[in-house]
């Protein structure tokens, strides 16, 4: 930097303030002509580049982003939009539920299920989810998911959570591999998912298609024998019962048994054997109920033998509307177990969907509906299932199929919500959740993520509301997203007093301190802020408060060390980005391309300097200034790393081998083993 005044050095008036001309440079390990071309370049691709819209838009720019007309390049340092400000700093409301107790309310939900008999555990281990959603560990979540999967009583839940269970390891993010592929296990299997019945202790079990798969090629020959021969005898009529009546359609006749036929359904049998004029006639005209000569012939079969086998879709799909119209339960079923069978990728659910919602075929719905959930977070961009799902007429439909509920729409909400919160199909969504959710928990995780929403999309009013009827429902933590929206509405007294009677009327909670020091100046604002960290050390945004408070101090040294303190002990991209920013502010340009290295390791679509860089652009400005090593330094390096137990700098130096050798297995296996530590 030209000056140790840090601020002083930043500040200015005027967008984009550099001077490339200057020779007198102070930089560690660089010349002056190196960092003024770089400056010069940075220069230039922030007046040409636009933002980066990545396909996977988790980092979205925060509501407090600096606006570009305030972007400001610090004079000599490598500093786009300057430093960060203590003003623009605020925590984040979080959108998953947060208790005062948290082991209390853990203990509480083990309760409950203990309490409960094995088949209605299902909603207590969900609401176990919505307790370690919040947590930084995600395999309790996926624990509890794994205990919903394993108690779910009906197809719907199964089909919901096993799609969930695929979703939190991010299989469609690996290549060549397909939504519908089994893991080899009943947990997840998408046959064994449609198979109705409860049987906890059959999930961890080998599926029935991995038996199939593994006996194929030693029964090939056996199977095809047996094929030829059933293929070759001859049919035989002689235990088949003449019939005693006809249909006809049009001009064509259907030779039935009156018997066989009134046995489908009380319909058929009031009019075969009742007060009909029917039950007298031998010949009954069914032209003008729109059903074809295939049709009526399958239902003839269907009586006969309660077979389906050999039949086209196209008249099975008939054969199901026939079912439906005349009530004929044991056909309905069997068409409809059919069906869904055949649907095995998106465009078959694409086709079917429309035939299994008008008919209220449950296993078929179910079927699309899995196609459509083990493809997420892709699927989102098919419109047909949007406005399905999005629709109150298509969650009307649903509803009638069996298949509108609770669990389905937190999962849909918070696959929204993870693409793009502020969008309006997040915002649909999260209706629909709202009209599935009952009394408790499920009314408390819907409005407080309704409200969460809104105050992303800065419509605080609405906000407001939401957090407040949160707050009815019994979530103590969304006071803090009413004091937060009546902050952003000017009211900042207000929401001072809501937190101040929170901390007096419950035990206190670190959060509830860190909340009210927004509202709070000077030497309270730091009193609240010590507190919240004594109460509770992994919340981040005291560490970074502070470490931010001394950079505008010019006590840099004292603000990475304050950063430090919470990396040390949790690593989060946010608060590397503040390090790397620190870094960058004392040139000392190699520790910040490590930080930025490890941050996309941690998320590759990261975003830097409030939402306005990727971090793989910071990269390519960075490295130049730079020493550049060799594979062979690299490894050197990876070692050291690797013994010191330096895991931000073992990730980075892997992170730039992967740049280098993609395909290397062994540095993909050595990244895991540190993204697991």
């Amino acid at each position: 930097m030209r000056s140790l005044k840090i601020i002083e050095g930043c500040k200015g008036t005027q967008v984009y303030t550099i001077n490339p001309s200057s020779g007198t440079g102070t930089g560690t390990g660089t010349g002056s002509g190196i960092g003024d071309k770089l400056l010069q370049q940075l220069h230039d691709h922030i007046k040409s580049q636009t933002l980066i819209r990545t396909k996977s838009n988790r980092n979205f720019q925060p509501p407090n982003a600096t606006p570009p007309s305030e972007v400001v390049f610090c004079d000599g340092s490598l500093l786009p939009y300057a430093l960060p400000m203590t003003d623009l700093l605020e925590p984040k409301v979080e959108p998953s539920l947060v208790s005062l107790d948290f082991v209390e309310t853990l203990a509480s939900a083990y309760r409950r299920a203990e309490d409960r008999p094995q088949f209605e555990r299902t909603e207590v281990f969900l609401e176990q989810c919505t307790i370690f959603r919040g947590l930084a560990d995600p395999k309790l979540f996926r624990r509890s998911l794994r205990s919903a999967r394993q108690h779910a009583t009906n197809v719907h839940d199964k089909v919901v959570v096993a799609a969930w269970l695929r979703h939190e390891r991010r299989e469609d993010e690996l290549i060549g591999s397909s939504s519908m592929d089994c893991s080899g296990r009943n947990l997840e299997c998408p046959r064994a998912t449609l198979e109705p019945g409860y049987d906890p202790e059959s999930v961890f079990d080998r599926c029935l298609c991995t038996h199939a798969r593994a006996g194929d090629h030693d029964s090939d020959d056996a199977h095809s024998e047996m094929t030829i021969e059933v293929d070759d005898e001859p049919s035989s009529t002689s235990e088949e019962e003449d019939g005693d009546m006809s249909f006809f359609v049009g001009e064509d006749e259907i030779r039935c048994n009156r018997f066989n036929i009134a046995s489908l359904s009380r319909p058929f049998n009031t009019m075969l054997y009742g007060e009909f004029i029917e039950s007298k006639r031998e010949n009954i005209n069914f032209s003008q109920n729109c059903f074809s000569v295939e049709a009526l012939t399958a239902a003839k079969e269907f009586s006969r033998s309660k077979s389906l086998s050999h039949l086209e879709p196209k008249v099975v799909l008939e054969l199901l509307s026939l079912a439906n119209r005349f009530c004929c339960e044991e056909m309905k079923n069997a068409c409809d177990a059919h069906l869904a069978l055949l649907v095995c990728d998106m465009d078959d659910a694409l086709l079917l969907i429309e035939y299994g919602l008008e008919e209220t075929a449950y296993l078929l719905v179910a079927a699309c509906l899995q196609v459509y959930l083990r493809e997420l977070p892709g699927s989102m961009q098919c419109s047909i299932f949007v406005k399905m799902f999005c629709s109150p007429e298509g969650r009307d439909r649903l509803a009638m199929a069996g298949h509108a509920s609770f669990v389905l729409y937190y999962f849909l909400s918070q696959i929204s919500m993870e693409e793009e919160m502020r969008s309006n199909t997040t915002v649909m969504l999260l209706e629909r959740l709202v009209e599935c959710a009952k009394d408790g928990w499920e009314k408390q995780v819907a409005f407080h993520q309704m409200g969460a929403v809104m105050l992303e999309r800065k419509e605080y009013k609405d906000a407001q509301h939401w957090f407040e009827s949160a707050v009815e429902a019994g979530h103590v933590y969304s006071v803090v997203g009413v004091a937060r929206a009546k902050y952003k509405r000017g009211h900042t007294y207000s929401a001072y007093k809501l937190m101040n009677s929170l901390i007096s009327e419950h035990k206190p909670v670190g959060w509830m301190y860190q909340e009210r020091s927004l509202y709070c100046i000077g030497k309270e604002k730091q009193m609240d802020l010590l507190s919240a960290t004594e109460l509770d050390p992994t919340l981040s945004f005291p560490y970074k408060f502070r470490a931010v408070s001394y950079l505008e101090e010019n006590k840099i040294g004292s603000a990475i060390a304050e950063i430090n303190k919470i990396i040390g002990f949790k690593v989060s991209s946010d608060c590397l980005e503040l390090r790397a920013w620190f870094l960058i502010a004392m040139e000392d340009y190699e520790g910040a391309l490590r930080d930025v290295r490890a941050i996309l390791t941690l998320d590759p679509n990261y975003m830097m300097f409030y939402g306005h860089m990727h971090g793989e652009q910071l990269i390519e400005l960075l490295s130049p200034v730079v020493q550049q090593w060799c594979q062979a330094d690299c490894w050197m390096q990876l070692y050291d790393r690797w013994s010191s137990v330096d895991d931000i700098g073992s990730l980075a130096v892997v992170h730039q081998m992967l740049a280098n050798d993609p395909g290397k297995s062994l540095l993909r296996f050595r990244q895991s083993l540190l993204l697991l530590r």
